[in-house]
């Protein structure tokens, strides 16, 4: 059987020879390489016995790269393949000659070694030229031989021609023989990664190794081949094993076996990024947080937080320009909803989702009526500030005289030490545990520290402050962000109350605020000063359809100030509700301080039963010819005896 460096080398009349052998047919119109590729062709198809440089070139890659990855096949090969016998002129086998290569067509018979002694002599001159050609050859034609013919034609090969080849490959040891021991084997064993080792086990040819000259050499030389194949074993086999993940798509033996190993190897690389993936905390909608919206000219807000009065912070949270269009937000809506930590080219926290605008849907929001636009209504329904332990003397007095409904409006008229703040502290706790539904504030402004310290203490309801020792513009400003606060939550339905300490002093800040005007009242107010504090005052309202806002607040008197005169003269007539505080009573000893005489509530046939009004309606008449100080001792002795306001009135008559 011919290879192509055979056939190469020789010229167009022998190839002509060839084909004629073969049965090709217009053999004239093939050139030499389409020639010589057709012979290749037909050798493979008809199963010709191969010649011993075909055999060398298609068969000792796959013998090789076998002996690196399963070494046991060479003693499997030397057992198949009996060591030739040395000729009868004991000279060693030569190459065939050009003379013997014509004649592969013949059967090979049981003279195989008769004739290869007869040709030995004939090929003396012959060995030298060969290598030459195998020099120059080998590297153009080595790359085109393996794919055309190495991979379709030898599956088909191997069953059908296993027991043809056995007798006839003893030529072709003395034809390998020449060429050095180690070349075949280094080359080959670069491309055994990509050879599976199951298709090392059909062996077609004997080894170099196995193909001797003389019978000594060839024994030595198996027994050489046993023990290093019994030494190498270990170590080639885990190098098999570890090539077995390269073997060829082509090969249907060792692909099951090779295929999961790479999946494995992905999943575990897959696997690893993820978990690293989860090990990352990630912040964004695990914190909820709550604010007051407060716009920025811009069109984007900030919600603001009450532990720092509404002020700017570290805590502010950012809403964008679409977010506020898209809920409706104004200045003043509480809102609730995840946030996430800024990244690095942001520098607030911004909200990601929203939950709830001021204790409602968003949904509900988007339909509100403005505040301005809801109707306002008398008050008609009263605060109960004398129940659930909360009946002290304080509470009944101005349940009794001075009943406050939702949506006052009132004023606490005192002078300074008549225990104000502990009158606002005790209605303030009774209106949280009696009306636990109801929203209360506590806005305390340009007062003491202590004061605010002990106002948060105490009190059961959201105090925001702006001391005595900060600015004006700072009082104006949470002032303003607390009445917004309210009127958005009365917007929504709810019930506001506001206890403002005290509205004087906050009028003061809106004068030293307000830009001059050129119009100034008496005691260096000017005019248009006292404009939004009135607004402030008058925002105090009962809604019709739910929803009020109620505001107490204290006025300053009697401080020897002309502009605090002027203040109450301004907010005297605008409120619902006046309680008067004396200072003979405080200066006595006596508490509550209150005025009873002059302390009233407008329309209190609203809030009282027209049964408990008369009799009110009798004891203001008993008491109107007493001072201040006789009708406070007179309705505390009274009212000690009793445990209750009912009570009392039914007992009146006694």
């Amino acid at each position: 059987m011919y290879d192509i460096i055979e056939l190469s080398s020789k010229s167009m009349e022998e190839l002509h020879r060839i084909a004629n052998t073969l049965d090709i047919k217009k053999v004239e119109s093939y050139a030499k390489n389409e020639l010589i590729y057709q012979i290749l062709d037909i050798q493979a198809e008809s199963g010709i016995s191969s010649t011993a440089s075909s055999a060398k070139k298609t068969n000792t890659k796959t013998k090789t790269a076998h002996r690196a990855r399963k070494p046991q096949a060479t003693t499997q090969a030397a057992e198949i393949f009996p060591v030739p016998q040395q000729g009868k002129d004991n000279n060693p086998p030569q190459p065939e000659t050009r003379k013997a290569e014509t004649q592969p067509s013949k059967p090979v018979t049981g003279q195989g070694q008769k004739s290869e002694s007869k040709l030995a002599p004939e090929q003396v001159h012959k060995p030298e030229r060969r290598p030459e050609h195998k020099q120059e050859i080998k590297p153009e034609h080595k790359p085109e031989h393996k794919p055309e013919h190495k991979p379709e034609h030898k599956p088909e090969h191997k069953p059908e021609h296993k027991p043809e080849h056995k007798p006839e490959h003893k030529p072709v040891a003395s034809q390998i023989k020449k060429e050095p021991a180690n070349e075949p084997v280094s080359e080959p064993a670069k491309e055994a990664v990509l050879i599976p080792a199951e298709e090392a086990v059909p062996v077609k040819e004997p080894r170099e190794k196995d193909i001797t000259a003389e019978p000594g050499k060839a024994a030595a030389t198996e027994e050489q081949a046993v023990s290093k194949a019994k030494k190498g074993r270990p170590r080639k086999t885990k190098e098999s094993a570890d090539k077995q993940q390269f073997v060829p798509v082509h090969s249907p033996s060792s692909h099951p076996a090779s295929a999961h190993k790479p999946h494995d190897q992905e999943q575990i690389q897959e696997a690893l990024p993820r978990n690293n993936a989860e090990k990352k905390p990630e912040y964004e909608g695990v914190v909820r947080a709550v604010g007051v919206l407060e716009m920025m000219p811009d069109g984007y807000g900030f919600l603001r937080s009450s532990d720092y009065n509404y002020l700017n912070s570290p805590d502010d949270i950012y809403l964008s320009q679409q977010q506020i269009k898209m809920y409706g937000l104004k200045t003043g809506d509480t809102v609730s909803g995840e946030i996430r930590p800024p990244r690095e080219s942001e520098k607030f926290f911004p909200l990601v989702k929203i939950h709830e605008i001021n204790g409602r849907e968003p949904e509900f929001i988007r339909d509100r009526v403005p505040f301005d636009f809801l109707t306002p209504l008398f008050p008609d329904s009263k605060f109960d500030i004398t129940s659930k332990g909360h009946n002290t003397l304080s509470n009944r007095i101005v349940d009794l005289f001075t009943p406050i409904g939702k949506g006052q409006r009132g004023l606490i008229v005192a002078q300074p030490k008549t225990g104000k703040t502990i009158l606002l502290q005790s209605i303030a706790n009774a209106i949280a545990d009696n009306h636990p539904e109801v929203y209360m504030i506590v806005l305390l402004i340009d007062e003491r520290p202590e004061e605010v310290t002990d106002m948060a203490r105490n009190v059961k309801a959201e105090v925001i402050a702006s001391t005595f020792d900060e600015s004006a513009e700072r009082h104006v400003k949470v002032a303003g962000i607390v009445l917004e606060k309210a009127k958005r939550l009365v917007e929504c339905g709810h019930d506001v109350v506001i206890l403002l300490d005290s509205i004087t002093r906050l009028a003061r800040a809106y004068n030293t605020v307000q830009p001059a005007s050129g119009k100034v009242l008496s005691g260096g107010v000017d005019a248009n000063a006292l404009q939004k504090p009135k607004r402030f005052f008058g925002a105090a309202r009962n809604i019709e359809n739910g929803g009020s806002l109620t505001i107490l607040a204290t006025a300053l008197i009697d401080t020897g100030s002309k502009m605090d005169e002027v203040i109450f003269e301004e907010f005297k007539g605008t409120g619902n509700l006046e309680l008067q505080l004396d200072r003979k009573l405080s200066n006595k000893r006596v508490f509550p301080a209150v005025d009873v005489t002059l302390s009233s509530t407008r329309r209190d046939d609203l809030l009282l039963e027209k049964e408990k009004l008369n009799r009110i309606w009798i004891l203001r008449n008993y008491l109107a010819d007493m001072n201040s100080v006789e009708a406070m001792e007179f309705m505390k002795e009274r009212l000690l005896r009793t445990q209750d306001n009912d009570e009392f009135l039914a007992t009146m008559s006694k």
